[in-house]
């Protein structure tokens, strides 16, 4: 018998644990009777009662397993900390709050019989903000624009991914991994499944401006050099363009000697404004060698406090 395991990084989603396990539970007896499962939760130290929510969901049943962390190590580190200890045949990443529906499960082993090693479920349309899912289209379509990988669009790691792609995952060793990338980039023969993504069920989501950001920088250093090139090509134009005009200006000098006066406002502009260029890509050149930092640095990516039901 094939098992499946499903992994659900959760932060304060007191709320919401234990109705998303009723649904797996039933999801897998009424609909996949004839596959094992494990349901692993990993815990990102919350502040609320979710810790009391899963112990009890785990004394109901020995296949709901939990890891909590010692402290909140961010999702990412999390999330991938956590599939990486799954044991089942092919490994499901959900979320907590029910904007992963449990109904695409069988559609994704569906497919995952037929041969495809990873499916990915791609969000056609949202009931999120729509500002934030057109800044995020924008957001896909220029990082694809500058990769040299295929970036999945609307692609949030949740899907299914067969222990073959597993296994290259626990060899990776990357403290950071950009997921639509690495699917992309190292995965197998891909299904690409649309569903659209409801609402949160309950509570709020920890995300904020500051995260949002984080996972976007992560994008382009993981994945694109065009930040690099940017400020090489930028540095040379503009010194190219501060040649010609200050040879245009000593030209006009020595022919109108006397009349013309250059002023100060013209250098105290050139200054702030190649300084501002200057500060911009000191900080985008900072964010690529911070990733590197991180990267070498080879930490572990969470430290555990306890597991329940290994």
């Amino acid at each position: 018998m094939k098992k499946i395991s499903v992994l659900i990084a959760c932060y304060n989603e007191e709320a919401n644990v234990e109705p998303l396990t009723v649904e797996l539970i039933d999801t897998f007896k009424n609909e996949l009777p004839n596959y094992d499962y494990e349901i692993l939760f990993i815990d990102n130290c919350s502040t609320d009662s979710t810790r009391d929510c899963l112990r009890k969901v785990c004394t109901e049943n020995s296949k709901v397993k939990a890891i909590f962390n010692a402290r909140n190590f961010g999702p990412r580190r999390s999330s991938y900390y956590g599939m990486l200890q799954t044991t089942g045949d092919c490994t499901i990443g959900m979320c907590a709050d029910f904007q992963t529906p449990a109904n695409l499960i069988p559609k994704f082993v569906e497919e995952w019989e037929k041969g495809y090693k990873i499916v990915s479920a791609i969000k056609t349309k949202s009931k999120e903000s729509f500002v934030m899912y057109v800044i995020r289209s924008i957001y896909y379509k220029l990082i694809s624009k500058m990769s040299d990988v295929e970036q999945i669009e609307h692609f949030t790691g949740f899907g299914l991914y067969d222990k073959s792609f597993m296994d290259v995952m626990r060899n990776l060793k990357d403290p950071m991994p950009y997921g639509r990338g690495i699917v992309s980039e190292l995965g197998y023969k891909r299904k690409d499944i649309s569903f659209e993504q409801p609402e949160r069920r309950a509570g709020k989501s920890s995300y904020n401006l500051f995260k949002y950001y984080d996972e976007a920088m992560l994008g382009f250093t993981s994945y694109t050099k065009a930040g690099l090139r940017l400020a090489s090509i930028t540095g040379f134009v503009f010194a190219v363009f501060s040649f010609f005009v200050a040879i245009v200006y000593l030209v006009y000098k020595f022919l109108f000697w006397q009349n013309f006066s250059v002023g100060i406002a013209p250098l105290v502009i050139g200054i702030f404004f190649l300084g501002s260029i200057q500060l911009f890509f000191l900080g985008f050149i900072g964010e690529y060698i911070m990733a590197i930092n991180t990267r070498v640095m080879n930490r572990p990516l969470v430290v555990e406090e306890e597991r329940v039901n290994f």
